[in-house]
């Protein structure tokens, strides 16, 4: 992309009052932005309002330096060769068809990650989203799904947050074998220039070696709170259909679901406790009609075609056939008594007739060998490989 052509898209996109839908009008009735701006005021206002055919009369405060920055970010960064930077537009080959069925396209997509990758080879992928403060269940569920689903050959989009989507990214991310290919893509709420939540860093930088991070929101843009349900919109649409792992009833999540269903793609859920919060968003999706999910198998059987694509099949840690590898072994008593709730030291003795110390340290042993997660207010829970 030349600079001009990059100042002409800045300047449509930065035009107060036109928003995306606007924008795509003018670019329907006039062609490319360079075009648009060589209109007159008369042949703008067959198109759109007179406010704003006055607006694109003139340039929007701080567009040069918008333009500056922008330019300057696309050249390659000398300490970061695996990565490349790009600026995807709506009149682009490289632009993703699954976001141009949408009823609000973003204008552009700013993409960094590995050259060899595009959007384009997103047509068979799943979204993972879930809560930013998921139960050890939960994340550990988040992150085996995501290996599950790399490992049989389809990329993971999500959101790069805190608790589920970061455990699903680095779920896809440990599936990467000897050949490299697309594991994953973090659609995020800021420009590309800074990487949010700040704890995410590293996570991000291995993203870029095995995956994209995209944006549709300018350099310099901070985690404002009214940008995260624009990026949940672009989750929904760049991936086939939507797992939700975990999520509370008032959750970006089901933003994400609700969308997924609109866009007329599948939506699955996984259920948990009856006592969690964590698990009420996912149980409310399943009484709406998304397909309860216990293993990656039960996506791909919904979805063949992904089957197909991705040559695989996978069980939940994604391994042919062991979606019930806990049958493999003999039940552990204790953890037999535990279920798969959280559940507290005295129920527990009430269950085994086992005094409280002796639970105490055979729990101890239980949570140091990785098979119970200790929980806020003295509960314990068998964790995803228990």
């Amino acid at each position: 992309m030349e600079r001009a052509e990059l100042a002409g898209w800045l300047r449509l996109s930065l035009t107060p009052g036109i928003g995306d839908g606007g924008a795509r009008r003018l670019l329907a009735a006039f062609g490319l932005p360079e075009k648009i701006f060589a209109q007159g005021a008369a042949a703008l206002r067959q198109v759109v309002s007179p406010a704003q055919a006055e607006a694109l009369q003139q340039a929007p405060h701080g567009l040069q330096a918008q333009v500056d920055q922008t330019w300057q970010w696309l050249q390659p960064a000398a300490d970061d060769s695996a990565a490349t930077r790009r600026l995807v537009t709506l009149g682009d080959a490289g632009y993703p068809a699954s976001l141009l069925e949408m009823a609000d396209p973003p204008l552009m997509l700013y993409v960094l990650g590995a050259a060899a990758f595009d959007l384009t080879q997103l047509e068979h992928s799943i979204a993972v989203v879930g809560s930013r403060n998921p139960t050890p269940q939960g994340a550990a569920n988040a992150r085996a799904f995501g290996r599950a689903l790399g490992e049989a050959g389809l990329p993971v989009v999500s959101g790069l947050a805190l608790g589920v989507d970061g455990a699903a990214h680095q779920g896809a991310l440990d599936a990467v074998g000897q050949t490299p290919r697309l594991a994953t893509v973090a659609v995020v709420g800021t420009g590309l220039d800074r990487v949010y939540p700040a704890r995410h860093r590293d996570l991000a930088h291995r993203i870029m070696s095995n995956g994209l991070i995209v944006s549709e929101l300018p350099l310099g843009t901070p985690p404002l709170t009214q940008n995260f349900p624009k990026r949940n919109r672009l989750i929904a649409g760049l991936a086939r259909g939507t797992l939700v792992v975990e999520a509370a009833l008032q959750s970006g999540s089901l933003i994400t679901a609700r969308l997924t269903s609109e866009q007329g793609k599948e939506v699955f859920a996984i259920p948990g406790s009856i006592h969690s919060p964590q698990s009420r968003g996912c149980h409310a999706l399943i009484r709406q009609g998304a397909k309860l999910v216990e293993s990656v198998n039960d996506i791909l059987e919904e979805l063949p075609a992904l089957r197909s694509a991705g040559g695989a099949s996978a069980g939940l840690f994604g391994n042919e056939g062991d979606g019930n590898a806990e049958s493999a072994t003999p039940e552990n008593p204790l953890l037999e008594a535990i279920g798969f709730d959280p559940v507290s030291l005295d129920a527990l003795s009430a269950r085994t007739g086992w005094s409280a110390a002796a639970l105490q340290a055979k729990m101890l042993e239980l949570e140091l060998d990785g098979h119970v997660a200790r929980l806020p207010g003295g509960l314990f829970q068998r964790a995803a490989a228990a």
